[in-house]
């Protein structure tokens, strides 16, 4: 049995009015790491950023004018995630440090994680806490 958890196969993806800050405020202030960023100038084609602890975001410029393409659902700022990490507290810090606006201090759930919430510049919501979701089902 291989016990080795497999790479990230499903991808949150955002678009932002400016995706170069929006990257550098995800790497200054969370701690996300910048995998690649294709683009020219301040356009942002496509970006992924990972996650030290494990899966990432993609993420690009907003192009609501983009000829011939279904329009992107998703609008700059309505994105929300939940980013597991074993260290919210440091996050937290981080975070702080860094400017970013804390929406909900660091507490205890229910359930037994400890989590904290900010939103980034462009007004995504994100979720930081210990909660690593439900085991998965057996395959079988």
């Amino acid at each position: 049995m291989n016990s080795k958890t497999p790479a990230p196969q499903v991808w949150p993806s955002l678009r932002a009015r400016d995706a170069r800050a929006l990257i550098r405020f995800l790497v200054d202030a969370f701690g996300f790491e910048e995998v690649v960023a294709y683009g020219e100038g301040e356009f942002v084609a496509h970006a992924e950023l990972a996650w030290p602890e494990g899966g990432g975001v993609m993420l690009g410029s907003d192009r609501p004018d983009a000829e011939g393409a279904e329009p992107w659902p998703g609008r700059p700022g309505t994105f929300t995630g939940y980013v597991v990490t074993a260290e919210p507290d440091a996050v937290h810090a981080r975070a702080a440090a860094a400017g970013a606006r804390i929406t909900k201090e660091p507490f205890e759930t229910e359930y037994g994680s400890r989590d904290f919430a900010a939103a980034d510049p462009e007004g995504n919501h994100w979720y930081f806490g210990t909660y690593p979701g439900a085991p998965r089902p057996s395959a079988g």
